[in-house]
């Protein structure tokens, strides 16, 4: 994907143009289809199986201004389109497909990859710093650069001469009732998503294949399709149970199967030499090493399969407990925290106790209520997590200095007036599913690097409008666990679908922690954050420590967000500037 670029609003790059849309320039490897009827030009640009005459027959949807009628097609792509009076862009619901936007005087230039826009990429140190203290799903629309703004994952801009950007929602959910009335819709879109793709590619394709139910059913599907190569990563920490499950998924399918065994030196936060530095920091970017050794069998494949994104289409969190609260239905979000719990083991007070003050709170009242904890005084995180929150100040925010504290404060309030979902359920699979794209987003740069095209067919926009069609207390399990999955696909084997539990990186990367502390310390300490006074680096040396020990597994997330920031932040000073 990162072969794939466009620009507008700007001359500042050489590329190929596109018929009917001036100004705009494109990678001569970009995948286009494009229709014209002058003055109305549309174009798709990406992954996607629809042709140029089903593009022209889009062509009305141009002139009437129904623009997210132009993302309805399946796969992965950014869509351009002109009615001759104003230009309207957008990438895919997931910020997979990322737009970029800046001012250039009162003209706006955008493109969907931030260094295209012609001017420096400075870090944002406040924003990240509070995106390592309160989460970056407050600030749908903010990047890891001063004065580049991203148009959010669901939105499209719309660009007139003489106005100023105005965003247009695309998500275009329409929602059933029930997990049964939506299953076989869901059903269906993520076979085509899967199998088209194989199919057209007409070769071996790649697959991870982690044991999971994501990545298990999505190998399940491919291998109805065409012939599949599964790769499956395994060392002393990984779940032997989740190994158990992909060697079972791989004889089950009868594919090709490869099973990579890491040592010490495909530990997690090794960043060998020769790891490029990615656009933005990511969560996999620790896991370089490990992906370059079992991704090794799959290079130069035609595409790889993943089952990134599975998590949030699949499921939900216990945000839907608190939208039955926000509803007034008390006794019914009583029951299903109380029958969760027990069937955990696990005490309900602790979690209703928080998902009463969510709904009470509210978004704007949770984030002006974590403003307040920072201006207040150094954060002590709490020891567990009880219950999900529009905002949780975790171990990241105990590590900021009292002017981070205040830079922090003020970025949540102004967070707290911008307009985003206030129902609980929507705000968060939506923030979950930006997350993930900018994740899969963030990678392009590591998979080029290693050889593998990945395609993630549960960020396709049809397959994300499915899911989220089946509302999300429906998606939510108590006793079965992502109940979508089985509804939707009941040719999958019943002991895949009956699983219950999910593998955990926890051990490899508290022993990854252990190996590299010494180099990780110096790391942080001379990092951007610590030298701008934002974080303290004692404070953060002393939570590396007990974490490299195994005793305080509560901060290795924040440590891992941290850890690969500040691996970034020192790539961006070393890396020669791009030259645009």
């Amino acid at each position: 994907m990162d072969q794939e670029w466009m620009t507008g609003g700007t001359a500042a790059v050489d590329g190929l143009t596109i018929k009917g849309l001036d100004g705009v320039r494109r990678a001569a490897a970009a995948r286009v289809r494009a229709a014209a009827e002058e003055p109305i030009a549309l174009a798709i640009v990406g992954d996607c199986p629809a042709t140029e005459k089903e593009l022209h027959a889009a062509l009305p949807a141009v002139r009437a201004g129904r623009w997210d009628a132009l993302t309805r097609w399946p796969g992965s792509y950014w869509v351009v389109a002109d009615d001759g009076r104003q230009r309207f862009v957008c990438g895919d619901l997931a910020g997979l497909r990322a737009v970029y936007c800046t001012l250039r005087g009162e003209q706006a230039a955008w493109a969907t990859e931030a260094h295209l826009l012609g001017r420096p990429l400075v870090p944002d140190l406040p924003w990240l710093a509070a995106r390592l203290a309160a989460g970056e799903h407050q600030w749908p629309h903010r990047t890891p650069y001063e004065g580049i703004r991203l148009v959010p994952g669901g939105f499209g801009v719309l660009l007139a001469p003489g106005a100023p950007p105005q965003l247009i929602g695309i998500a275009g959910i329409e929602p059933v009732d029930e997990l049964r009335e939506g299953a076989d819709r869901f059903g269906q879109v993520l076979t085509d998503a899967v199998q088209h793709r194989v199919r057209t590619t007409g070769g071996v394709v790649g697959a991870d294949l982690s044991g999971g139910l994501d990545s298990s059913a999505a190998v399940v599907l491919a291998a109805e399709a065409g012939t599949v190569h599964a790769v499956t990563y395994t060392d002393g920490y990984t779940s032997g149970e989740d190994m158990a499950f992909a060697s079972r998924v791989a004889e089950h399918t009868r594919i090709a199967h490869t099973v990579a065994t890491g040592g010490d030196k495909q530990l997690p936060f090794g960043f060998p030499t020769g790891q490029p530095t990615g656009t933005e920091p990511v969560l996999e970017a620790a896991n370089y090493a490990m992906d370059a050794c079992y991704l090794q069998p799959v290079r130069s494949l035609p595409l790889h399969l993943t089952g990134h994104g599975g998590d949030i289409v699949l499921d939900a969190s216990s945000s839907c407990w608190v939208r039955l609260l926000q509803d007034g239905r008390r006794r019914e979000a009583h029951r299903q925290v109380v029958a969760f719990a027990r069937l955990r083991n696990a005490a309900p007070g602790p979690h209703w106790k928080a998902l009463k003050q969510a709904a009470d709170l509210g978004r704007s009242g949770s984030l002006e209520r974590a403003a307040e904890a920072l201006e207040c005084g150094p954060i002590t995180p709490e020891a567990t997590v009880a219950g999900w929150s529009w905002c949780r100040l975790g171990a990241g925010a105990s590590w900021l200095t009292a002017d981070g504290r205040h830079q922090v404060a003020a970025l949540l309030r102004q967070a707290a007036r911008d307009q985003q979902p206030e129902d609980a359920d929507e705000f968060d699979q939506w923030a979950a599913l930006r997350s993930v794209g900018a994740s899969a987003r963030g990678c392009a740069p590591y998979s080029h690097a290693l050889g593998v095209n990945p395609v993630h067919p549960y960020l396709d926009n049809q397959v994300v409008r499915a899911a989220f069609a089946v509302p999300a207390l429906a998606r939510r399990g108590l006793v079965t666990y992502k109940p979508l999955l089985r509804a939707a696909l009941p040719q999958l084997p019943d002991w895949l679908t009956s699983r219950r539990s999910k593998g955990s990186f926890t051990a490899q990367r508290i022993a990854g922690l252990a190996r590299h502390r010494n180099r990780l310390d110096e790391l942080i300490a001379s990092s951007a954050l610590a030298n701008s006074g934002l974080i303290d680096p004692a404070a953060v040396r002393t939570a590396l420590a007990q974490a490299a020990r195994g005793q305080s597994g509560t901060v290795i997330a924040e440590l891992h967000q941290l850890i690969v920031t500040c691996s970034w932040l020192t790539g961006q000073k070393t890396a020669p500037e791009t030259a645009c």
